[in-house]
């Protein structure tokens, strides 16, 4: 079975505390709402202090075109992509040694909040000595869920490739998609709860003849994983596309679906492997907001402990789409955990679906 090797992400160059964030929400949106005062609460309640952004709050107050916005997604994506690609295969925290880019078998890019064509693995691989026929597979539009949807497709790869390797690189500038004019709630929401974020994951088959420099005790052996699509949800979230760009879906019904849809789901998927949810220590959850760690919690029966390294991301850097889950992931690389204690990630995303992957440490 596949394990992962290394993780790393990237500090970005404006780091905004939420009280700025909440002043240049009042700034934008005030003439707007006649009830600001109360829905600008939403700043304090959702348990986000900080976020990273690629650009100074500043720079969101004038006409950004979508062209001009697209444009710099693409040169913040091959810029920070190159940085995070570089700190996973070279980090000193979990490998012994580096990775050499040559024994890269496969790419997963994941991200949701800019286009390009060719893709940005395209571009980043001009700048990475990578082997030419390394095989890319981009992937767009899995929004939260898209970063655990990258590990199970490398997971998948290295199960049928068990001598391979498999980078998973989630970007996301969900900044670059601000509306100054959209004045509906769920962009007044985005707004206080979206962040950029940049993360990567190396993922190796058993038989991969460099799994011998990871420096780590116990790493995590991913043993499954699981998708599901609720049918008929395609208003619960993801984009609409107009002239201006992208538009945020985000329905407020979103936490009261985990608490009625997740737990079955969790269930199935542990039942299959003779698991339960007693059996799960570590829950690598994607923070899609206070009240879906909540709603998760209330459903699975966790523990404040299970939730406690996951809303400390949200805390941190707020909800940076797919990108998410592989910040959370590096966390639980970093606590040392004992062999033999299971893991189950999970994340949600448009669709309405959900992506997990059971691991256990080894």
């Amino acid at each position: 079975m596949p394990y992962i090797m290394s993780a790393s992400h990237i500090e970005l160059p404006y780091k905004i505390n939420q009280e700025s964030a909440r002043e240049f929400a009042r700034s934008m949106f005030g003439s707007s709402f006649r009830d600001i005062d109360r829905l600008i609460h939403v700043f304090e309640n959702g348990q986000v202090q900080a976020r990273n952004f690629s650009n100074p709050l500043e720079w969101f107050k004038e006409e950004r075109s979508f062209e001009e916005k697209n444009s710099l997604y693409i040169e913040h994506s091959v810029k920070y992509g190159y940085e995070a690609i570089y700190e996973c295969l070279n980090n000193g925290e979990f490998l012994h040694k580096p990775v050499n880019p040559k024994d890269i078998d496969a790419f997963i890019f994941i991200s949701s909040t800019g286009l390009a064509t060719p893709t940005i693995d395209a571009r980043i691989m001009n700048h990475i000595p990578f082997s030419s026929n390394l095989k890319r597979i981009p992937i767009w539009g899995l929004g939260c869920a898209g970063g655990a949807a990258g590990l199970s497709r490398a997971f998948e790869y290295c199960k049928a490739y068990p001598k391979a390797s498999v980078i998973v690189l989630a970007i996301e500038f969900c900044s670059l998609t601000f509306q100054k004019d959209d004045i509906s709630k769920s962009n007044l929401i985005g707004t206080s709860l979206f962040s950029d974020g940049i993360a990567c994951a190396l993922v190796c088959g058993d038989e991969f003849e460099k799994l011998s420099e990871v420096k780590l005790p116990a790493v995590p052996k991913l043993m499954e994983t699981h998708s599901a699509l609720m049918p008929n949800s395609l208003d619960v979230m993801g984009w609409d596309v107009k002239n201006e760009g992208l538009f945020v879906v985000f329905s407020k019904d979103i936490p009261s679906i985990v608490k009625q849809w997740l737990k079955p789901q969790v269930e199935e998927f542990l039942d299959a492997k003779e698991l339960g949810l007693k059996d799960i220590k570590h829950f690598i959850a994607h923070p899609g907001g206070k009240k879906v760690i909540e709603a998760y919690q209330d459903s699975l029966g966790f523990s404040d402990h299970h939730i406690e390294t996951s809303l400390g991301i949200l805390r941190e850097y707020g909800n940076m789409s797919s990108a998410t889950i592989l910040y959370v992931l590096e966390r639980f690389l970093q606590k040392r955990i004992e062999s033999g204690e299971y893991g189950l990630a999970a994340a949600l995303g448009p669709g309405f679906s959900s992506e997990m992957l059971l691991m256990r440490w080894e």
